[in-house]
Parts: structure tokens; sequence; C-alpha cells
């Protein structure tokens, strides 16, 4: 099963059993707090409209409004928007012909599109209005236009918000947070890591699997060399306390997402994914709160890492530091 169907089946099971999932332990609000959608060219988008909408009995949040577009020219994407179009329409949502009417109707939003390209301008005009934004991957198709996002977030004082489900897999936040291994000596990851044209190589999907890094290394890398053939990139990360951490692209084989931690008190296998629940309740907390459960210079870590792994393949496996391309 990909990740999308399990997304798909694990709305559809909590809905037929109704279990109320962990955001219902929230306070309730006055009033729901009105989500709207940018973006409907991703099954994310009718995951969350079906999560906020149908599974999550709280009343604490309503996805309200959705505005359809999106990428123009990945056919994998564009093709998607007439049929998620319909089916958030299902869930109660209104379908809207402009951001600022979304943002008008909307107290905070959740930016879909799959493409990455008009991120930067779209989530410019939430951070205008200062709306809190979660972000889904890949932030923006560029370091420069993701550091640009956050450069302005912080700027107007706007919550941003981004990451991978894959952060919330149990075992990666039970190393992060919960010192199940003690001391982490250092870890190697897997996903797929399929590639996009428009985007630098492991914006697209790898990153999947280099937040699954991160969360169990923390912030930390200086630099990092890659390895690259037609079907898998390896990249290796030196942390400044001198701990190594890898990631494994592939493109061929199972569709799978994983990796071990190595730690003082013991190792441990990361995964299974747990499905898209639990980076929905992070999300939900965020609305509410208003702080991001990621800080953002950890998440521009993510992204110049991913940037520093495209230069070192441009410069044939040499060792790319993060702070060069940073700059």
């Amino acid at each position: 099963m990909n990740r999308r169907d399990f997304i798909s089946n694990s709305v559809k099971a909590g809905t037929v059993l109704g279990i109320s999932l962990p955001s219902l332990a929230m306070p309730l609000t006055q009033s729901p707090i009105k989500i709207g959608i940018i973006g409907l060219d991703t099954s994310h988008s009718p995951a969350f409209a079906k999560y906020f909408n149908v599974t999550d009995t709280s009343g604490n949040f309503r996805i309200v409004a959705a505005y359809p577009h999106g990428s123009k020219d990945i056919e994998s994407s564009v093709s998607r928007i007439p049929k998620y179009t319909e089916e958030v329409k299902g869930y109660g949502v209104t379908v809207v012909d402009s951001i600022k009417k979304l943002l008008d109707m909307v107290d905070v939003v959740l930016l879909e599109t799959n493409d990455g390209r008009p991120h930067k301008e779209q989530a410019f005009q939430v951070i205008d209005a200062k709306k809190p934004v979660f972000i889904d991957k890949p932030v923006a198709a560029s370091l420069k236009d993701v550091i640009a996002i956050y450069r302005k977030a912080s700027e107007m004082n706007a919550p941003i918000f981004s990451s991978s489900s894959l952060r919330y897999m149990k075992t990666a936040q039970d190393i992060r947070h919960h010192d199940a291994i003690g001391k982490v000596l250092g870890a190697d990851t897997f996903s797929p890591a399929t590639l996009e044209s428009h985007h630098p190589d492991l914006f697209w999907y790898g990153i999947h699997g280099v937040e699954i890094l991160f969360t169990v290394m923390g912030p930390g890398c200086e630099s990092v060399t890659r390895v690259t053939k037609d079907n898998t990139d390896v990249v290796v990360g030196t942390w400044s306390d001198g701990r190594i951490g890898t990631f494994r692209g592939t493109r061929e084989g199972k569709h799978d997402y994983g990796g071990t931690a190595f730690g003082s008190i013991g190792n441990m296998a990361l995964g299974p994914f747990d499905g898209y629940d639990n980076l929905a309740v992070k999300i939900a907390e965020f609305f509410t709160t208003k702080k991001s459960p990621v800080s953002d210079a950890e998440t521009l870590e993510i992204y110049a890492f991913m940037e520093a792994a495209d230069e070192s393949k441009r410069r044939k496996g040499i060792s790319v530091n993060l702070k060069d391309v940073m700059k």
C-alpha cells in the first residue's frame, strides 16, 4: 500500500469506527477555528477536509473554504484538481476563485499546493494577512524561496509551521522527546526520493526521509556529501559534535520509510509509518497556540541539507558546508 492510500484508508477507518482522535483533548473553543485550504492538487487536501470536518468531532475546527490552484504544469497534480474539488465540496467546503476571498473567510490556512514554485507568492498573501499558515512539503521549490518565506513570516510576526508527516512517527518522537535510546549517537534513514524536474532533487519527495533524520538527530549538521545513481541517492551528513547521519533515497523497489537510530543505551528501528493523524493533531495545536512545534531554524536547516546535497552532486560528490549554501 502506498502512502496516499494509507492516508485515505486511515481517515476512512477513523470515521467508520467512530474514533475521536487526540485533538479532542484540546479545550473547546467558543466557535470553531475556520480553516482555509490553498491548493486542491494533492490528496492531502481532501484528507485534511475529512479529518477536520468529519473525523474530528471536537467542534474546535472547521474547513470552510478552499482555493483550487495549484500547479499549472505538473500534469500529475493538475489532473487531480477537478476530482479533489468535488471531494472537498462533499465535506461542506466552499470553493472560491481567489486567495483574497479565501482569506476573508478564514482564521488560519493550510497551504497544500503540491508544486512548491507558487508557494512564495501564495504564502506571502497569507503572511501579509497575518493568518497562521501550515505549509505542506516542500516549503518552496528553492532554498532561496524557503528563506524568503520564513524571513517574511518573522518580519510580520506571522505564525508558520511546516513538516513532513514522517516526523511524527511514534518511534522518531520517542527517540527525540522521551530518551528511548539515550543520547543519539547517529542514524540512518530511508524513504522514496522520486524526482520532479522543477524542484531540487530531494525537495519533492526525499524530504520525508530527511525529516526523519533530523527528527532523531536534531539540528546541527555542518556538511554533507552525496553519492547519486539513477535509482538511489546516499547523503552523509556530519554534525557539529562529530556524529554522522545518513539518508538513502530510493527510486525503485518497495515504497517505504524507516531507518535505524543508534543510541547510548540501545538502538531502535524507525517506523513503521503511522499515518497522517499525528501530523493533523500537531497542526490543530499550532492553529490553537499559534506556536510551531518545530523551530524555524531546524526547518531551514533541513532545506539547507537538501540543497547542499544537490551542490555536492553538481561538484561530483565533494563535501559541501550548509553555511555556504545558506549564503
